[in-house]
């Protein structure tokens, strides 16, 4: 194992007060950009992206450039080493070893803590799967600080693929610590969010409830976060095609809406939002992105100065029993310790927190 960093894999393996540091650092940014021009000077950041982005990816880069600092990495991993076989932990190794912090997208659940178990600096998880996607979740709160002057006694409307919507994962976790937040979670039976979401909501005190309709829904929302469905993370066409109309926000719906309602959506859009609503001054998605790369700018200053180091595994070992999910990074890379955790008084896997059963 190498030496520990300050690494971030998940918003919630810090307290709110380290969250609350970053959104106030980001939001100092945002108003006096020149103060940190070299903020970053002689540091390079790597970004393996191992699936497609846009906005994380790009947001980061200008993040680091903005700080004064350099850039390497890949946006296609078919470009690099990773095409001839070579696994997370050698490429995370070596690439690490030439940076001072790396960023890293994939599309197995638990990646970036699998990397930063043998990283040479600082891992930012930039995506994982269906699992978890902190920075988004730290661009969402810097979003409502600006936009709503508070993150707490808030009712949040999330609509769309909660199911596999890391997105939404991870801004649960995070609004469920801060007082009085209320959830409603607006989604087809198929796509309502996974088991572990709900208990953690449940166990957190927080109040939701799940609805099937987002006209029935829109009238009560101060935050409305809409998700596009996901076509990459379906099995089949027919089940994607099955699910990606059924939800669309249009200036109709908007009529019912509160006159402050902020609207929330990470991005990419297919056709979940109506081009019109865009001329809505509700609508927040586009000064959302341009928020992220702000915090994002605030988390590599945040990590790079950190005295703190994390530890990166919590769990307990046990190899007699494994993973069930089969996007889990546990099942691709055999290397990786078979750590579990407790969560709502079950057994589920460190890495990805999914169940985990009996080997049998």
């Amino acid at each position: 194992m190498s030496t520990q960093y300050s690494h971030l894999i998940d918003l919630n393996d810090y307290p709110v007060e380290w969250w609350d540091k970053v959104i106030k650092l980001g939001a100092s940014m945002y108003a006096h950009p020149q103060r940190y021009v070299q903020a970053c000077a002689g540091k390079i950041m790597a970004t393996l992206f191992y699936e497609p982005s846009t906005r994380t990816q790009m947001s980061f880069q200008s993040a680091m450039i903005r700080l004064g600092g350099s850039i390497i990495g890949f946006d296609n991993p078919m470009s690099s080493s990773v095409s001839k076989g070579e696994n997370i932990k050698d490429t995370t190794k070596v690439v690490s070893s030439y940076s001072d912090i790396l960023i890293i997208r994939h599309p197995m659940a638990g990646t970036a803590k699998a990397a930063a178990l043998t990283a040479e600096c600082p891992v930012v998880n930039a995506g994982d799967g269906g699992h978890l996607h902190p920075t988004q979740t730290l661009t969402d709160l810097l979003t409502l600080h600006m936009e709503k002057g508070r993150l707490d006694h808030l009712t949040i409307g999330l609509c769309g693929d909660l199911l596999y919507g890391r997105t939404v994962h991870s801004l649960c976790k995070a609004l469920s610590c801060y007082e009085g937040n209320r959830f409603v979670l607006i989604s087809t039976p198929e796509l309502q969010v996974p088991e572990y979401i709900t208990k953690m909501l449940r166990d957190s005190g927080c109040e939701f409830r799940t609805e099937t309709s987002l006209d029935a829904a829109i009238g009560e929302l101060d935050v409305l976060y809409m998700t596009r469905i996901q076509r990459e993370r379906f099995l089949s066409e027919a089940e994607y095609l099955a699910q990606k109309d059924v939800y669309r926000l249009t200036t109709e719906k908007m009529k019912r809406a509160k006159p402050d309602l902020a609207v929330l959506h990470p991005l990419p859009r297919v056709d979940e939002i109506e081009i019109a609503v865009d001329d809505d001054p509700r609508a927040l998605y586009f000064k959302q992105a341009q928020y992220g790369m702000y915090v994002r700018m605030a988390l590599i200053l945040r990590l790079l100065e950190s005295e703190t180091a994390l530890p990166v595994l919590h769990g307990v070992e046990d190899n007699s029993l494994h993973c069930v999910n089969p996007k889990c990074i546990t099942a691709q890379e055999h290397y990786l310790p078979h750590r579990f955790i407790e969560v709502s008084g079950k057994t589920v896997c460190e890495f990805c927190e999914e169940r985990a059963i009996p080997v049998r």
